[in-house]
């Protein structure tokens, strides 16, 4: 009994600095090494070029909240949003735009709101996973155990979801505001900063397309 809970307590550990290294949080000496760290500040900042997507039936330049809220944590970061659109739930719609932004040179990364749901109008979990080359599940997972905390059990009915084509990264939130926020705040904050460590996203960059 003490041998299991020794290696439970040790593998608890484990997941923690797992996710401590995810989330950001500063490292520390430990027995002379260092733990996972998070922003290296004497790295230089990487800006990236950033498409954001709206996706609803009703959301107008007026009221979009949830891209309001992606757009300005964006600009804050210091990456620049190259485009931002609002398409209706649309399946083929939606391919074409991301499909298109995939091709242009000058986007990075892809970001989309809304659609992920489980009703008969969610389609841009479909949408993106016609594209996908590599899912990223990760993202999802996390995504969902941070919300959790959050909204509880209610987490599950999110399909958040998240891949690479043709050398772009694309993103699939819900389109809450607040989920909005936890998957930027949380996750892509750090996930694409160049100086995030032990890893990060725009670092893969040229390496995405690798044959």
């Amino acid at each position: 009994m003490i041998r299991r809970c020794a290696s439970f307590w040790a593998n608890t550990q484990n997941f923690l600095r797992l996710i401590q290294g995810v989330l950001g949080w500063r490292g520390t000496e430990q027995k002379g090494r260092n733990v996972l760290a998070g922003i290296d500040e004497s790295r230089a900042f990487v800006s990236i070029n950033i498409a954001v997507l709206t996706v609803s039936d009703t959301r107008t330049q007026s009221n979009d909240t949830s891209g309001d809220i992606l757009a300005e944590r964006i600009v804050q970061k210091g990456h620049c949003v190259i485009d931002r659109k609002i398409l209706p739930d649309d399946q083929n719609g939606l391919v074409a735009q991301l499909d298109a932004w995939c091709d242009a040179p000058d986007v990075d990364v892809i970001i989309t709101t809304g659609g992920t749901g489980v009703t008969g109008r969610d389609v841009t979990v479909e949408a993106h996973r016609r594209l996908y080359e590599k899912e990223i599940p990760g993202f999802g997972e996390l995504f969902r155990w941070l919300s959790f905390k959050t909204i509880g059990t209610s987490t599950v009915q999110s399909r958040a979801t998240a891949g690479v084509c043709r050398g772009t990264y694309m993103f699939a939130l819900p389109g809450s505001t607040g989920a909005c926020k936890d998957a930027w705040d949380d996750i892509l904050h750090y996930q694409l900063d160049i100086r995030h460590r032990p890893c990060n996203f725009v670092e893969l960059m040229p390496r995405l397309t690798e044959g």
